[in-house]
């Protein structure tokens, strides 16, 4: 029997996560890097957001990281302190069987306990799967930018995707 759960990230989850978002940096626009992220870089960015104050979940099944979350400043300047800008990436050939959904519902019940007011999500589109999921948990559009990435030689959209708690 197959055993899912989420549950904080830990520094030694860095390698998996790497894997995970390295696939998305190499075949997809859901991020806008373009270089992979070595463990080391993956682990330094795990302690910035913990050093901050963010929640940084993984999903694991049988010992195996499926899928991470984690929520990072929206802005750097002292009046976005209450904002904070989520995001969610799930292993490669494993995006079926909700494991977005139970990392966004345990990071959204971590969000509600620190002292956060508006969630945002930022959607590189289109991206029919992850707008689904946002709105899936309350959130609505916002914001939609025409044409500020470029990756894979194509000009990329993005959405923000808002929740006030």
């Amino acid at each position: 029997m197959l055993k899912m759960k989420v549950r904080n990230a830990k520094i030694d989850d860095a390698i998996d996560i790497a894997y995970i978002y390295n696939y998305y940096v190499a075949t997809s626009h859901a991020t806008f890097e373009i270089d992979p992220v070595d463990e080391a870089e993956m682990r330094r960015r795990m302690e910035d957001g913990w050093n901050g104050g963010y929640p940084f979940l993984v999903c694991e099944e049988n010992d195996e990281v499926v899928g991470y979350s984690y929520g990072h400043y929206f802005r750097p300047r002292p009046a976005y302190l209450h904002s904070i800008e989520v995001s969610v990436y799930v292993r490669p050939g494993r995006t079926e069987g909700n494991i977005g959904t139970m990392l966004y519902e345990k990071l959204l019940d971590e969000i509600r306990k620190g002292d956060f007011h508006a969630v945002i999500g930022g959607i590189s589109l289109p991206n029919d799967a992850s707008v689904r999921l946002h709105e899936k948990f309350g959130f609505e559009k916002v914001a939609h930018f025409r044409e500020v990435g470029r990756k894979f030689d194509q000009w990329i959209d993005v959405g923000y995707w808002e929740l006030i708690l």
